[in-house]
Protein backbone atom coordinates (compact mmCIF):
# COMPACT_ATOMS: atom_id res chain seq x y z
CA UNK A 1 0.00 0.00 0.00
CA UNK A 2 1.15 3.47 -1.13
CA UNK A 3 2.29 5.68 1.71
CA UNK A 4 0.42 9.29 1.28
CA UNK A 5 2.60 12.68 0.76
CA UNK A 6 4.04 14.23 3.21
CA UNK A 7 3.67 10.97 5.69
CA UNK A 8 6.39 12.38 8.18
CA UNK A 9 8.44 10.47 10.21
CA UNK A 10 10.84 11.82 13.03
CA UNK A 11 14.64 11.74 13.11
CA UNK A 12 15.01 8.42 15.49
CA UNK A 13 11.81 6.83 12.89
CA UNK A 14 14.11 7.04 9.70
CA UNK A 15 16.58 5.60 11.92
CA UNK A 16 14.93 2.48 12.48
CA UNK A 17 13.72 1.96 9.22
CA UNK A 18 17.89 1.61 8.05
CA UNK A 19 17.47 -2.15 8.83
CA UNK A 20 14.99 -2.95 6.68
CA UNK A 21 17.42 -2.86 3.27
CA UNK A 22 19.50 -5.23 3.06
CA UNK A 23 23.82 -5.03 3.10
CA UNK A 24 26.01 -5.00 -0.02
CA UNK A 25 27.92 -8.11 -0.93
CA UNK A 26 31.47 -8.93 0.28
CA UNK A 27 34.78 -9.09 -1.24
CA UNK A 28 38.55 -10.28 -0.43
CA UNK A 29 40.81 -7.16 -0.94
CA UNK A 30 44.92 -6.82 -0.33
CA UNK A 31 45.72 -5.64 2.90
CA UNK A 32 47.26 -2.44 1.49
CA UNK A 33 43.81 -1.14 -0.19
CA UNK A 34 41.66 -1.84 3.32
CA UNK A 35 42.17 1.34 5.06
CA UNK A 36 38.94 2.91 5.45
CA UNK A 37 36.66 -0.11 4.63
CA UNK A 38 34.88 -2.20 6.82
CA UNK A 39 35.06 -5.46 7.54
CA UNK A 40 33.31 -8.34 6.67
CA UNK A 41 34.81 -10.87 8.87
CA UNK A 42 35.40 -10.99 12.67
CA UNK A 43 39.64 -11.31 13.03
CA UNK A 44 40.94 -13.40 15.50
CA UNK A 45 44.33 -14.03 16.76
CA UNK A 46 45.77 -17.88 15.16
CA UNK A 47 49.02 -17.12 17.32
CA UNK A 48 50.22 -14.87 20.14
CA UNK A 49 51.47 -11.62 19.14
CA UNK A 50 54.27 -10.97 19.36
CA UNK A 51 54.94 -14.32 19.94
CA UNK A 52 58.24 -13.89 21.85
CA UNK A 53 59.11 -11.82 24.98
CA UNK A 54 61.42 -9.06 24.43
CA UNK A 55 62.96 -5.80 25.43
CA UNK A 56 61.03 -2.08 25.25
CA UNK A 57 64.18 -0.59 25.67
CA UNK A 58 68.21 -0.60 24.98
CA UNK A 59 69.79 -1.86 27.71
CA UNK A 60 70.22 -5.31 29.99
CA UNK A 61 68.03 -7.71 29.94
CA UNK A 62 68.60 -8.81 33.97
CA UNK A 63 66.33 -11.13 37.03
CA UNK A 64 64.59 -8.12 37.95
CA UNK A 65 65.32 -9.79 41.98
CA UNK A 66 69.43 -8.98 41.22
CA UNK A 67 68.39 -5.14 41.31
CA UNK A 68 66.36 -5.22 44.41
CA UNK A 69 67.87 -2.43 46.89
CA UNK A 70 69.84 -0.73 44.07
CA UNK A 71 70.81 3.16 44.19
CA UNK A 72 73.00 5.27 43.27
CA UNK A 73 74.85 5.33 46.27
CA UNK A 74 74.76 1.21 46.38
CA UNK A 75 74.54 0.26 43.22
CA UNK A 76 74.42 -3.52 42.25
CA UNK A 77 77.33 -5.10 40.26
CA UNK A 78 76.22 -7.87 37.39
CA UNK A 79 78.34 -9.52 35.02
CA UNK A 80 77.75 -9.09 31.42
CA UNK A 81 77.70 -12.92 29.60
CA UNK A 82 76.77 -11.91 25.76
CA UNK A 83 74.45 -9.75 23.74
CA UNK A 84 71.03 -10.68 21.94
CA UNK A 85 71.01 -9.57 18.37
CA UNK A 86 68.19 -8.04 17.02
CA UNK A 87 66.10 -10.81 14.85
CA UNK A 88 68.20 -13.54 16.22
CA UNK A 89 66.87 -16.70 18.15
CA UNK A 90 69.47 -16.68 21.60
CA UNK A 91 70.70 -19.62 23.51
CA UNK A 92 71.46 -17.43 26.32
CA UNK A 93 70.64 -18.51 29.76
CA UNK A 94 70.44 -15.39 32.63
CA UNK A 95 71.29 -16.43 36.07
CA UNK A 96 71.54 -14.30 39.63
CA UNK A 97 74.36 -11.94 39.15
CA UNK A 98 73.95 -11.87 35.36
CA UNK A 99 73.28 -9.58 32.67
CA UNK A 100 73.29 -9.54 28.65
CA UNK A 101 72.90 -6.90 26.35
CA UNK A 102 69.84 -6.08 24.53
CA UNK A 103 68.46 -3.85 22.00
CA UNK A 104 64.85 -2.58 21.74
CA UNK A 105 62.60 -5.01 20.06
CA UNK A 106 65.43 -7.96 20.91
CA UNK A 107 63.93 -11.22 22.09
CA UNK A 108 64.48 -11.61 25.96
CA UNK A 109 66.65 -14.46 26.91
CA UNK A 110 65.78 -17.03 29.26
CA UNK A 111 65.63 -16.49 32.69
CA UNK A 112 65.63 -13.02 32.44
CA UNK A 113 62.83 -11.29 33.02
CA UNK A 114 63.27 -7.35 33.08
CA UNK A 115 65.34 -5.24 31.05
CA UNK A 116 67.59 -2.17 33.00
CA UNK A 117 67.91 1.18 29.99
CA UNK A 118 71.52 1.83 29.95
CA UNK A 119 70.77 5.51 31.47
CA UNK A 120 71.01 3.72 34.71
CA UNK A 121 73.79 1.59 34.66
CA UNK A 122 77.56 2.31 34.73
CA UNK A 123 80.18 0.12 32.73
CA UNK A 124 83.13 -1.18 34.66
CA UNK A 125 84.94 -3.24 32.42
CA UNK A 126 83.96 -4.75 29.77
CA UNK A 127 82.47 -7.44 31.21
CA UNK A 128 80.70 -5.92 34.39
CA UNK A 129 77.84 -3.05 34.61
CA UNK A 130 77.09 -1.25 37.87
CA UNK A 131 73.22 -0.74 38.22
CA UNK A 132 71.39 2.26 40.17
CA UNK A 133 68.01 1.41 40.12
CA UNK A 134 65.59 -1.02 41.11
CA UNK A 135 63.12 -3.16 38.59
CA UNK A 136 59.95 -4.77 38.89
CA UNK A 137 59.58 -8.05 37.25
CA UNK A 138 58.22 -7.70 33.55
CA UNK A 139 59.72 -4.02 33.73
CA UNK A 140 60.59 -2.60 30.09
CA UNK A 141 59.25 -6.51 28.59
CA UNK A 142 56.64 -6.71 26.46
CA UNK A 143 55.16 -10.63 27.02
CA UNK A 144 54.66 -13.05 24.01
CA UNK A 145 50.83 -12.25 24.33
CA UNK A 146 50.78 -9.09 25.58
CA UNK A 147 49.38 -7.71 22.65
CA UNK A 148 47.01 -10.11 21.53
CA UNK A 149 46.93 -14.04 22.39
CA UNK A 150 46.39 -16.85 20.47
CA UNK A 151 42.14 -17.22 20.27
CA UNK A 152 41.23 -13.55 20.84
CA UNK A 153 38.74 -11.46 18.98
CA UNK A 154 41.12 -8.49 17.88
CA UNK A 155 38.44 -6.96 15.44
CA UNK A 156 34.52 -7.64 15.03
CA UNK A 157 32.59 -7.56 11.37
CA UNK A 158 31.57 -4.52 10.86
CA UNK A 159 34.34 -2.15 11.83
CA UNK A 160 36.13 0.21 10.11
CA UNK A 161 39.85 0.05 9.36
CA UNK A 162 41.81 2.23 10.68
CA UNK A 163 45.86 2.39 9.92
CA UNK A 164 46.65 1.05 13.26
CA UNK A 165 44.35 -2.40 12.75
CA UNK A 166 46.17 -2.27 9.02
CA UNK A 167 49.18 -2.95 11.69
CA UNK A 168 47.64 -5.69 13.46
CA UNK A 169 46.38 -7.53 10.57
CA UNK A 170 49.81 -7.18 8.93
CA UNK A 171 51.24 -8.45 12.55
CA UNK A 172 48.93 -11.41 12.16
CA UNK A 173 49.96 -12.14 8.58
CA UNK A 174 46.58 -11.10 6.84
CA UNK A 175 47.95 -10.27 3.21
CA UNK A 176 43.77 -10.14 2.23
CA UNK A 177 41.18 -9.49 4.71
CA UNK A 178 37.39 -10.18 3.42
CA UNK A 179 35.35 -6.52 3.37
CA UNK A 180 32.21 -5.49 2.23
CA UNK A 181 32.01 -3.55 -1.35
CA UNK A 182 31.81 0.22 -1.22
CA UNK A 183 27.92 1.01 -2.19
CA UNK A 184 27.31 2.48 -5.30
CA UNK A 185 25.17 5.71 -5.01
CA UNK A 186 23.42 7.09 -8.23
CA UNK A 187 22.94 10.77 -8.51
CA UNK A 188 20.59 12.73 -10.36
CA UNK A 189 19.71 15.72 -10.62
CA UNK A 190 16.39 17.49 -11.77
CA UNK A 191 15.07 20.49 -12.52
CA UNK A 192 14.40 22.13 -16.23
CA UNK A 193 16.57 25.22 -14.63
CA UNK A 194 19.57 22.93 -13.85
CA UNK A 195 22.28 23.40 -16.48
CA UNK A 196 25.62 22.09 -16.43
CA UNK A 197 28.50 23.76 -14.41
CA UNK A 198 30.15 24.69 -18.03
CA UNK A 199 27.76 26.82 -19.16
CA UNK A 200 26.30 30.44 -18.42
CA UNK A 201 23.10 30.93 -16.67
CA UNK A 202 20.47 33.10 -17.98
CA UNK A 203 17.69 34.27 -16.17
CA UNK A 204 16.30 31.72 -14.27
CA UNK A 205 18.92 29.14 -14.53
CA UNK A 206 20.88 27.62 -12.01
CA UNK A 207 23.86 25.66 -12.57
CA UNK A 208 23.91 22.15 -11.35
CA UNK A 209 25.88 22.54 -7.74
CA UNK A 210 23.60 19.74 -6.15
CA UNK A 211 25.32 16.73 -8.55
CA UNK A 212 29.15 17.76 -7.24
CA UNK A 213 27.85 18.17 -3.77
CA UNK A 214 26.78 14.82 -3.15
CA UNK A 215 29.45 13.68 -4.93
CA UNK A 216 31.69 14.70 -2.90
CA UNK A 217 29.70 14.02 0.42
CA UNK A 218 29.31 9.80 -1.03
CA UNK A 219 33.18 9.92 -0.83
CA UNK A 220 33.10 11.45 2.19
CA UNK A 221 30.50 9.04 3.57
CA UNK A 222 32.74 6.36 2.01
CA UNK A 223 30.58 5.03 -0.65
CA UNK A 224 31.19 5.40 -4.39
CA UNK A 225 29.36 8.07 -6.53
CA UNK A 226 28.35 8.00 -10.04
CA UNK A 227 27.43 11.27 -11.88
CA UNK A 228 24.10 10.41 -13.66
CA UNK A 229 23.81 13.70 -15.24
CA UNK A 230 20.57 16.47 -15.28
CA UNK A 231 17.15 15.08 -15.83
CA UNK A 232 14.62 18.10 -17.20
CA UNK A 233 11.24 17.90 -15.82
CA UNK A 234 9.78 15.13 -17.99
CA UNK A 235 8.27 12.05 -16.48
CA UNK A 236 9.16 9.74 -19.21
CA UNK A 237 13.09 10.73 -18.82
CA UNK A 238 13.14 10.51 -15.35
CA UNK A 239 11.68 7.12 -14.84
CA UNK A 240 14.23 5.69 -17.64
CA UNK A 241 16.99 7.34 -16.23
CA UNK A 242 16.02 5.59 -12.43
CA UNK A 243 15.42 2.45 -14.10
CA UNK A 244 19.12 2.31 -15.23
CA UNK A 245 20.67 3.83 -11.65
CA UNK A 246 18.60 0.70 -9.80
CA UNK A 247 20.02 -1.76 -12.45
CA UNK A 248 23.91 -0.60 -11.75
CA UNK A 249 24.23 0.96 -8.10
CA UNK A 250 22.85 0.64 -4.76
CA UNK A 251 21.38 3.62 -3.93
CA UNK A 252 19.75 6.17 -5.95
CA UNK A 253 19.70 9.99 -5.02
CA UNK A 254 17.27 12.45 -6.78
CA UNK A 255 17.85 16.16 -6.27
CA UNK A 256 14.97 18.55 -6.62
CA UNK A 257 11.60 17.07 -7.02
CA UNK A 258 10.52 16.38 -3.60
CA UNK A 259 8.44 18.93 -2.99
CA UNK A 260 4.44 20.18 -3.65
CA UNK A 261 4.64 21.16 -7.15
CA UNK A 262 2.93 20.45 -10.37
CA UNK A 263 6.15 19.39 -12.00
CA UNK A 264 7.54 17.28 -9.27
CA UNK A 265 7.47 13.93 -10.34
CA UNK A 266 9.76 12.11 -8.42
CA UNK A 267 7.19 10.21 -6.05
CA UNK A 268 4.89 9.73 -9.61
CA UNK A 269 8.39 7.97 -10.60
CA UNK A 270 8.95 6.25 -7.59
CA UNK A 271 5.12 4.77 -7.67
CA UNK A 272 5.40 3.95 -11.31
CA UNK A 273 7.90 0.87 -10.35
CA UNK A 274 7.09 -2.55 -9.13
CA UNK A 275 7.04 -3.39 -5.71
CA UNK A 276 8.03 0.39 -4.37
CA UNK A 277 6.79 1.79 -1.17
CA UNK A 278 7.27 5.20 -0.26
CA UNK A 279 8.49 4.76 3.60
CA UNK A 280 8.29 8.55 4.20
CA UNK A 281 8.06 11.62 2.47
CA UNK A 282 9.11 14.30 4.95
CA UNK A 283 11.34 14.46 8.12
CA UNK A 284 10.98 16.61 11.05
CA UNK A 285 14.24 18.80 10.39
CA UNK A 286 15.18 21.88 9.45
CA UNK A 287 15.94 22.62 6.93
CA UNK A 288 15.07 19.20 4.87
CA UNK A 289 11.25 18.37 5.60
CA UNK A 290 10.37 17.49 2.35
CA UNK A 291 13.04 14.78 2.22
CA UNK A 292 12.10 11.25 0.66
CA UNK A 293 12.87 7.46 1.26
CA UNK A 294 11.44 5.12 -1.17
CA UNK A 295 11.90 0.85 -1.26
CA UNK A 296 12.03 -0.20 -4.94
CA UNK A 297 12.66 -4.14 -4.44
CA UNK A 298 15.60 -4.15 -2.62
CA UNK A 299 16.63 -0.51 -3.53
CA UNK A 300 16.85 2.66 -1.49
CA UNK A 301 15.56 5.85 -3.20
CA UNK A 302 16.41 8.96 -1.54
CA UNK A 303 14.48 12.21 -2.80
CA UNK A 304 16.47 15.08 -1.66
CA UNK A 305 15.32 18.85 -1.52
CA UNK A 306 16.29 20.54 -4.32
CA UNK A 307 18.08 23.66 -2.52
CA UNK A 308 21.80 22.60 -1.72
CA UNK A 309 21.93 23.77 1.56
CA UNK A 310 18.89 21.27 2.73
CA UNK A 311 20.37 18.58 0.82
CA UNK A 312 23.34 18.44 2.48
CA UNK A 313 22.02 18.70 6.39
CA UNK A 314 19.47 15.60 4.83
CA UNK A 315 23.12 14.16 3.53
CA UNK A 316 24.79 14.50 6.94
CA UNK A 317 22.04 13.69 9.34
CA UNK A 318 20.36 10.55 7.34
CA UNK A 319 22.07 9.98 4.12
CA UNK A 320 25.71 9.56 5.15
CA UNK A 321 24.93 6.96 7.96
CA UNK A 322 22.40 5.25 5.60
CA UNK A 323 25.17 4.22 3.56
CA UNK A 324 27.11 3.47 6.05
CA UNK A 325 24.88 1.25 7.45
CA UNK A 326 24.18 -0.73 3.96
CA UNK A 327 28.14 -0.78 3.72
CA UNK A 328 28.11 -2.44 6.58
CA UNK A 329 29.28 -0.19 9.01
CA UNK A 330 27.62 -1.83 12.38
CA UNK A 331 25.37 1.03 14.57
CA UNK A 332 26.56 3.46 12.07
CA UNK A 333 23.09 5.18 12.89
CA UNK A 334 23.75 5.38 16.55
CA UNK A 335 27.18 7.02 16.04
CA UNK A 336 27.77 10.31 17.64
CA UNK A 337 29.36 13.24 15.12
CA UNK A 338 32.28 14.54 16.15
CA UNK A 339 31.29 17.81 18.68
CA UNK A 340 32.80 20.47 20.72
CA UNK A 341 30.85 22.54 23.28
CA UNK A 342 30.48 26.18 23.22
CA UNK A 343 28.94 29.05 24.77
CA UNK A 344 25.62 30.42 22.58
CA UNK A 345 26.52 34.54 21.49
CA UNK A 346 22.65 34.87 21.78
CA UNK A 347 18.80 33.86 21.85
CA UNK A 348 18.05 31.59 19.30
CA UNK A 349 14.22 31.23 18.97
CA UNK A 350 12.88 27.00 17.31
CA UNK A 351 9.64 25.78 16.77
CA UNK A 352 8.64 22.53 18.81
CA UNK A 353 7.82 19.30 16.84
CA UNK A 354 11.37 19.43 14.46
CA UNK A 355 15.09 19.27 14.83
CA UNK A 356 16.43 22.32 13.98
CA UNK A 357 20.23 22.69 12.28
CA UNK A 358 21.51 26.20 12.92
CA UNK A 359 24.54 27.07 11.40
CA UNK A 360 27.44 28.36 13.52
CA UNK A 361 30.69 29.88 13.42
CA UNK A 362 32.87 28.93 16.59
CA UNK A 363 35.06 31.79 17.93
CA UNK A 364 37.26 32.13 20.45
CA UNK A 365 37.66 34.92 22.73
CA UNK A 366 39.55 35.32 26.24
CA UNK A 367 39.64 31.21 26.46
CA UNK A 368 35.98 30.30 25.97
CA UNK A 369 34.31 28.83 22.70
CA UNK A 370 31.45 30.97 21.68
CA UNK A 371 29.14 29.39 18.67
CA UNK A 372 27.58 32.64 16.60
CA UNK A 373 24.88 31.93 14.48
CA UNK A 374 25.18 31.87 10.36
CA UNK A 375 22.06 33.78 9.66
CA UNK A 376 20.57 33.70 6.01
CA UNK A 377 17.84 31.89 4.01
CA UNK A 378 17.72 28.81 3.83
CA UNK A 379 18.71 28.58 0.14
CA UNK A 380 21.78 30.20 0.39
CA UNK A 381 24.92 27.88 0.69
CA UNK A 382 26.88 30.92 2.19
CA UNK A 383 25.29 30.26 5.21
CA UNK A 384 27.48 26.59 5.06
CA UNK A 385 30.69 28.00 3.47
CA UNK A 386 30.51 30.45 6.19
CA UNK A 387 30.05 27.66 9.15
CA UNK A 388 32.34 25.22 10.98
CA UNK A 389 29.51 23.62 13.08
CA UNK A 390 25.49 22.85 13.36
CA UNK A 391 23.80 23.11 16.40
CA UNK A 392 20.83 20.77 16.99
CA UNK A 393 17.74 22.06 18.79
CA UNK A 394 16.06 19.56 19.91
CA UNK A 395 12.34 18.24 18.71
CA UNK A 396 10.95 19.52 21.88
CA UNK A 397 12.82 22.43 22.16
CA UNK A 398 12.00 25.90 22.38
CA UNK A 399 15.00 27.65 21.49
CA UNK A 400 18.68 28.04 23.37
CA UNK A 401 19.43 30.50 25.26
CA UNK A 402 22.12 33.52 24.77
CA UNK A 403 25.21 31.83 27.08
CA UNK A 404 23.71 28.34 27.44
CA UNK A 405 26.61 25.41 26.33
CA UNK A 406 25.45 23.88 23.44
CA UNK A 407 27.16 20.84 21.69
CA UNK A 408 28.16 21.89 18.49
CA UNK A 409 28.93 19.47 15.72
CA UNK A 410 32.05 19.60 13.98
CA UNK A 411 32.00 20.51 10.12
Amino acid sequence: MKKPFFSTKSPSEVFELFPHFPLVDKEKIPLEEAKGRVLAEDITANENLPGFERATMDGYALKAEDTFGASEASPIWLNIIGEVKMGKVTDLVVKRGEAVKIATGAMLPQGANAVIMVEYTHMVDENTIEVFKPLAPLENVIRADEDFAKGELVLSSGHRLRPQDIGVLAALGKAHVQVFKQPSVAIISTGDEIIPITEKPQPGQVRDVNSYTLYALVREGGGIPWLMGIVKDDLNDLKKVCKYALDKSDVVLISGGSSIGMRDFTLEVINSFPESQILFHGVAISPGKPTILAKIGKKAVWGLPGQVTSAIIVFWVFIKKFIQWIGGEREAHLKTFNTMHARMRVNVPSVQGREDYLRVKLVEENGQLWAEPIWGKSGLINTLVKANGLVKIDLNTEGLDKEEIVEVILI
